[in-house]
């Protein structure tokens, strides 16, 4: 029975799980950092904050490391780096229209990568507002994310796909999208994904 012992299996998973839980909460404090950097360190004053630390909590994010991400923001930029926002525009496997949104450190990095990871899984990197006219803002709700200023960056709101830019998926098409969206997720400065599938 070489290579069956149950402390093996345990050790992968735990360490598997552990790797999703760190992605998790690298993301989360990256928005924590962005939000108190844009509105103060004061979740009572800050509403972007407040939502941030809601979804932290959510996720069973420890409290010391909700206050060093807000910490983060409140001291030096060399503490923790200049994070700024993005919106990324692509169109994926079958036409679909994407807008990729996070926060980066250093937005050329991030963009490298993003476009690495879209052209492996054959979709194109698109130009600032190529693809936004497939969708609307909309409110900001307590499970959406921000949307865009004129420039890419994010601000209040969300993004939803317009009726008639709706489109469906062939399986092929849909498997190598779904291929898609995992690896964008897996990205850890993407926050969020927006598509008119």
């Amino acid at each position: 029975m070489s290579g069956h012992s149950k402390w093996a299996q345990i050790k992968h998973q735990k360490a598997a799980s552990d790797a999703k839980r760190g992605q998790l909460f690298s993301k989360l404090s990256k928005t924590l950092t962005l939000a108190a950097r844009e509105g103060g360190a004061d979740p009572a004053a800050n509403a972007k904050l407040r939502e941030a630390v809601a979804k932290a909590k959510e996720a069973n994010m420890p409290s010391d490391t909700i206050e060093r991400a807000i910490q983060k923001a409140a001291g030096s930029a060399a503490a923790g780096g200049n994070l700024e926002p993005f919106l990324y525009e692509a169109y994926g496997p079958g036409g679909v229209a994407l807008l990729i949104e996070g926060t980066a450190d250093n937005r050329n990095r991030s963009a490298q990568e993003i476009k690495h990871i879209l052209s492996e899984h054959g979709a194109k990197w698109a130009e600032p507002g190529s693809v936004q006219w497939a969708f609307r803002r909309t409110e900001r709700g307590p499970a959406s994310p921000a949307s865009t200023h004129q420039r890419g960056e994010p601000s209040q709101g969300g993004w939803e796909a317009q009726e008639h830019s709706k489109i469906a998926l062939s399986q092929e098409d849909q498997k190598k999208f779904d291929g898609l969206l995992e690896a964008l997720r897996k990205q850890e400065d993407v926050q969020e994904i927006y598509s008119n599938v």
